[in-house]
């Protein structure tokens, strides 16, 4: 046999090639030739060119977009539709066409001559069917559970919708008994401050008043007299220093001696004649008035220093009140300053008036009066249960503030998903043991790297954001979680997971692995990415 013939008839012949060989389906009807007279024409498809019939799959590209040529490889960057009946068509690059491979896509072995490659279609689209039977029934299960979650998503947004009324109404009665009880403090401190001025316009406290007057002007004219007493001996240590014995100035000598004695100084003459060295007597010096015995409960000029400055800080207002405690007579509180907590908010008002009416005419009588501590003691009580009261209204306040951002959470396409689908699985935990190590992610928390032999373990990172390369709300965008920011590695980056989910019937973590040093991606399944198979855009199936 000659070798022509052979390659002959490997190649398709384009006399018998179909025109709409390679034509995908929904372009099959613009394939049609125009006649006029005997001639068939047909125009390109971007209405460029009018071309013979014939000229359409005759391996030569006539048409500037390639339209001309849908089953060979005549025109680059065409594509070839391989119809693959019995499965699903599939496209293909036309420059694959015809060059003695069988393309997977193909089964139908549409891209090359006739008998080069087999027809598998029947087989492929067998295990397909079956393929997508199993996905179906995967899908089906899932969105089931998926469901559930919407589900809990809609519950969980009614009851803080409930939460946040009850809490407002909550407030509203928190804020009216924190304006009672401010009141009630008011008062209370109002009555403890009247108190105290009446306890001091006692005698006691005007006494201690007086003499600390009389200590303060005391300790002014001491010092006065100790600065003059100071200018008046330097005055006569001067006379003394240099006056002249010789004149025989009695009035002068005396005043010298006078001062020496009691100075305590030796005989200024004495002092001149050891200065020439000669033999002379010293006086004795006097003890000072601190080397003097002291007369028993006397202070003595030191100690006055010391002690008058403390004194003269004394707080006469506490001295008072500590007095009153230790001398004034135990009482217990009368249960008529009690009364108004059983009381209508309503009535109270009226009640204080009629209490402190009834109290101002008792204690004209020196009965049934209160002493400054228990006024104390119920304004401290009364601004305690303010303060606690304020406390409690402000926890609710914070409670109602978390109860309407988890609100606007809920449904927010970049947090939970359009349909709250991932609210359920908010904090979820998810582990994989791989041997040496666990590996947990906590959903929308933290991912943890944790020795299974004992030691300490690493985060790896907490959770920061999902998909970026796709929208909030499309499917894609809930498909991966980026965990970040984790134990930085020794001598490396922080520690990240991406954690790669598909559909499943389970929240699961399948696989780890370490692509980069301290970059971990690690994939799992999770029902609240099985859509509802209706959400499915039908494939071409022939």
């Amino acid at each position: 046999m000659y070798p022509w013939l052979l390659l002959a008839l490997a190649l398709p012949s384009s006399a018998v090639l179909d025109k709409t060989h390679g034509v995908p389906p929904s372009l099959v009807s613009k394939y049609v030739p125009s006649t006029t007279g005997a001639h068939q024409t047909w125009t390109c498809l971007d209405g460029s060119k009018q071309i013979s019939w014939s000229a359409v799959n005759d391996d030569y590209c006539d048409c500037a977009d390639g339209s001309d040529e849908p089953g060979t490889s005549a025109c680059p960057h065409n594509k070839f539709y391989c119809r693959n009946e019995g499965h699903i068509g599939g496209v293909i690059q036309s420059s694959r066409v015809n060059d003695g491979l069988c393309e997977q896509e193909c089964c139908d072995g549409s891209d090359e001559p006739s008998g080069v490659c087999p027809n598998t279609c029947q087989e492929v689209g067998a295990e397909y069917r079956k393929e997508v039977e199993a996905e179906r029934k995967l899908r089906k299960t899932g969105s089931k559970i998926r469901s559930t979650y919407i589900a809990y998503a809609h519950k969980e947004k009614k009851r803080l919708e409930v939460l946040v009324i009850d809490l407002v109404k909550e407030i509203e009665v928190r804020e009216k008994e924190v304006e009672k009880l401010r009141d009630i403090a008011e008062r209370a401190e109002s009555i403890s401050a009247a108190e105290l001025e009446r306890k001091k316009q006692s005698p006691l406290y005007q006494s201690l008043l007086a003499h600390h007057t009389a200590l303060k002007s005391l300790q002014k004219e001491h010092k006065k007299h100790l600065e003059r007493e100071k200018a008046l001996g330097d005055i006569l240590n001067s006379l003394r220093a240099g006056y002249n014995p010789n004149y025989q100035d009695m009035a002068v000598l005396e005043a010298v001696r006078g001062w020496e004695s009691l100075a305590g100084l030796p005989h200024i003459n004495d002092v001149r004649k050891d200065d020439d060295g000669e033999t002379g007597t010293t006086a004795e010096k006097p003890k000072t008035e601190d080397e003097e015995e002291e007369e028993e409960g006397f202070w003595n000029a030191a100690k006055i220093e010391k002690e008058l400055v403390n004194i003269l800080k004394t707080d006469h207002v506490s001295l008072l009140l500590e007095h009153d405690q230790i001398v004034g007579p135990a009482s217990a509180h009368s249960l008529l300053f009690d009364i108004s907590a059983y009381l209508p908010d309503a009535l109270i008002p009226s009640y204080h008036s009629f209490r402190d009416s009834i109290v101002s005419v008792l204690s004209i009588f020196g009965i049934g009066h209160s002493d400054t501590r228990d006024a104390s003691a119920e304004s401290n009580s009364a601004r305690k249960a303010l303060l606690d009261a304020e406390h409690s209204l402000k926890m609710t306040r914070d409670e109602t503030q978390d109860a309407n951002q988890d609100l606007l959470d809920l449904f927010d396409p970049e947090g939970f998903g359009v349909e709250g689908e991932w609210k359920k699985l908010d904090d979820l935990c998810l582990s994989k043991d791989t041997g040496e190590y666990s590996y947990e992610v906590c959903l929308f928390n933290e991912a943890k790297q944790i020795p299974n032999k004992g030691g300490s373990s690493f985060s790896l990172g907490k959770f920061s954001s999902w998909n970026k390369a796709a929208q909030p709300g499309e499917p894609e965008y809930y498909t991966r979680q980026h965990y970040t920011l984790g134990a930085k590695c020794w001598n490396g980056p922080h520690r990240s997971v991406e954690l790669v989910l598909a559909c499943g019937t389970e929240n699961t973590l399948l696989t780890v692995a370490e692509l980069e040093k301290c970059e971990y991606q690690i994939t799992g399944t999770t029902p609240a990415l099985c859509r509802p198979l209706e959400d499915e855009q039908p494939k071409d199936e022939l």
